[in-house]
C-alpha cells in the first residue's frame, strides 16, 4: 500500500476515524496494530510471518537478557537476536548475491559450479524493520533501557504502520513510551500533519517522478558513452530525486504518525546544504547514520583506538553501511567511497586543526561544492545497475570521453537545472533553520496559497503511483 495511493488515503482515513472515537486506548492500540499488519499485508500477506517471528524472538530474548546475571549468558541470548533476525534478513536479501559471488570465485578457481535457482521475493522493508527490532535488544543487552512492559506496545513499536516499510528506524526509547499513555492528536498537530503528508507527496509525485525521474532514467538506461554535460545532469537528476523521494517518504510519514498523536524523529535536514562529509551525515538518513554510529562504529571501538583504527572503523561502518542498501557491489562501492571521504576529511582536520581558514566565507563555500560533487560521484554507483553503467558514467563525468551520445531533450535539462538550482537554494536558506519555526512567522494567506499550489500540482501531475525507492531496501 502506497502513500501516493487513493488506496492508502481511505486506509488512513478509516484508521483516523477509529483512532478519534471514545474507545479505551487498550482497543485503539489494538486497531492500530491491526492496521499496520494490514498496511504490510497489502503487499504479500504471507510476509507478515516474519514481522512475528521478528517480534516474538526480540520480546522474549530482551526479557530473558534483563533477568540474566552472567554476562556469557546475557551474550549468549543477545547472539540468538543477533542470529534470527540478520539470518532472516541474510535469506531474504542476501542469498542469491552470495551464491552468485561464490558461483563467481568457484569459476576463477576453475571449478564448474553451478548455483541452484534462487528466485526469492525480498520482503519490502525488512531492512528497516530488523534495525528496529535488533535495537530493543542491544539496548536491554547494553543497559540502556528496561524491556517494555506491555507486548502489545512492543509489537507495535515493530509494526507501526507509518515508518514501518522505510523509516525513520525509531529507537524503541522513543517510540514505545509514546504508547503507555492515550495520546490524541490536537487541533494545530492535525493540521500539521496533514500539511507535512501534502510536503512529502509533493516532494514524491511532483518532483521526484514528475520532474527529475525521467531525466535520471534516460541518462542511467543509456547503453552508449554520454556527453559530459548530460552525464551531470543525468546525476544531479537522481541526486534530487532520491531526495525527495525518500525525504517524502520520511515527510509523510512523520505526518501520518502527528495526525495520531505521535511524534517519530527527523530522517533529514538539509543535507544538500552539508558543509563536508561528516556534515552531510549529520542530515542525510539520519536514523540510520546514527545506528551505525551507535550499534557499530562505537562498539568496534569508535575513535578511542589510535587513529589507524578509527580509520577501519570508519570504513567497516560505511562499507556495511552500503552492503545494507542493497545486494550489490556497487552499493558496497558507494558505502566505501563515503568511508573514503569520511576517513581522508578527518586526516585533513588532524593534520591542519591550527589552520584558521575553516571560518572564512569562501573556504566554506568551495567545501559545500567540493562535498555536492563528490556526493553526486557516489550517487552513480547507487543508481547505475551494473558496474559497466557506473564506469561509463563516471568517465563522462570525468571528461574522460572523447565523443559522447546526447540523450536528454531540451525541456529534460530544463526541469534539471531549474530543479536542482531551487533546491539547492532552498537547502542553503533552511541549512541552520528549523520548517516550523518559517512556517510560525509565515503569513496564513501565504501558507494556504503554498498548501492549496502544492496539492493542485500534486492533482495535475501525470504519476503511475511509482513506489518509493527506499522500499526496495
Amino acid at each position: 500500500m502506497l502513500f501516493n495511493s487513493l488506496t492508502f488515503f481511505a486506509f488512513f482515513a478509516v484508521v483516523l476515524t477509529l483512532h478519534a472515537l471514545p474507545f479505551p486506548w487498550r482497543a485503539k492500540k489494538l486497531n492500530l496494530l491491526v492496521a499496520s499488519y494490514l498496511f504490510y499485508a497489502a503487499w504479500n500477506p504471507p510476509f507478515v510471518v516474519l514481522l512475528w517471528a521478528s517480534t516474538l524472538v526480540d520480546w522474549f530474548v530482551a526479557k530473558a537478557i534483563y533477568r540474566a546475571e552472567s554476562r556469557p549468558r546475557r551474550r549468549s541470548l543477545l547472539v540468538v537476536s543477533i542470529l534470527v533476525n540478520l539470518g532472516i534478513l541474510g535469506y531474504f536479501k542476501y542469498g542469491g548475491f552470495l551464491l552468485e559471488n561464490w558461483s563467481a570465485l568457484m569459476a576463477a578457481i576453475g571449478i564448474d559450479w553451478q548455483a541452484p535457482g534462487w528466485d526469492i521475493v525480498l520482503p519490502v522493508g525488512i531492512s528497516f524493520y530488523t534495525f528496529q527490532t535488533m535495537a530493543y535488544s542491544l539496548d536491554v543487552y547494553l543497559r540502556r533501557s528496561e524491556p517494555a512492559d506491555s507486548f502489545l506496545d512492543f509489537a507495535l513499536f515493530v509494526t507501526f504502520f507509518p515508518q514501518l516499510v522505510a523509516g525513520p528506524i525509531v529507537r524503541p526509547s522513543h517510540l514505545i513510551p509514546q504508547f503507555a499513555e492515550p495520546v490524541r492528536a490536537s487541533r494545530s498537530q492535525l493540521l500539521w500533519g496533514l500539511a507535512l503528508m501534502t510536503l512529502g507527496l509533493f516532494e514524491k509525485i511532483v518532483i521526484a517522478d514528475g520532474a527529475l525521474a525521467p531525466a535520471s532514467e534516460a541518462v542511467f538506461g543509456a547503453a552508449e558513452p554520454l556527453t559530459f554535460v548530460d552525464a551531470w545532469l543525468g546525476t544531479l537528476a537522481f541526486a534530487g530525486q532520491i531526495f525527495c523521494d525518500f525525504a517524502g517518504y520520511s515527510t509523510v510519514a512523520i505526518g501520518v504518525a502527528l495526525c495520531l498523536g505521535f511524534s517519530l524523529p527527523d530522517n533529514f535536514r538539509y543535507p544538500y546544504a552539508a558543509i563536508g562529509f561528516s556534515d552531510f551525515w549529520r542530515r542525510w538518513h539520519i536514523s540510520l547514520s546514527t545506528w551505525l554510529r551507535d550499534y557499530l562504529y562505537i562498539p568496534l571501538g569508535g575513535n578511542r583506538k589510535g587513529h589507524g583504527r578509527t580509520y577501519v572503523n570508519l570504513m567497516l561502518t560505511m562499507l556495511l553501511g552500503g552492503l545494507w542498501h542493497g545486494a550489490a557491489w556497487t552499493f558496497v562501492v558507494w558505502g566505501g567511497l563515503h568511508g573514503i571521504y569520511l576517513a581522508v576529511e578527518r586526516w585533513v582536520r588532524e593534520r591542519f586543526a591550527g589552520a584558521r581558514i575553516g571560518g572564512r566565507t569562501w573556504f566554506r563555500v568551495f567545501m559545500a561544492l567540493l562535498t555536492y560533487a563528490l556526493v553526486n560521484i557516489t550517487w552513480v554507483f547507487f543508481r547505475a545497475p551494473d558496474f559497466d553503467t557506473a564506469w561509463r558514467m563516471t568517465r563522462s563525468m570525468l571528461g574522460f570521453t572523447q565523443q559522447g551520445a546526447v540523450v536528454l531533450p531540451t525541456d529534460y535539462v530544463a526541469r534539471v537545472v531549474v530543479v536542482t538550482a531551487g533546491m539547492l537554494a532552498v537547502h542553503w536558506a533552511m541549512r541552520n533553520r528549523r520548517l516550523e519555526d518559517v512556517v510560525s512567522r509565515t503569513p496564513w494567506w501565504l501558507l494556504a496559497a503554498v498548501w492549496g499550489a502544492m496539492w493542485f500540482a500534486i492533482v495535475i501531475t501525470q504519476g503511475a503511483g511509482d513506489a518509493f525507492i527506499y522500499f526496495q531496501f
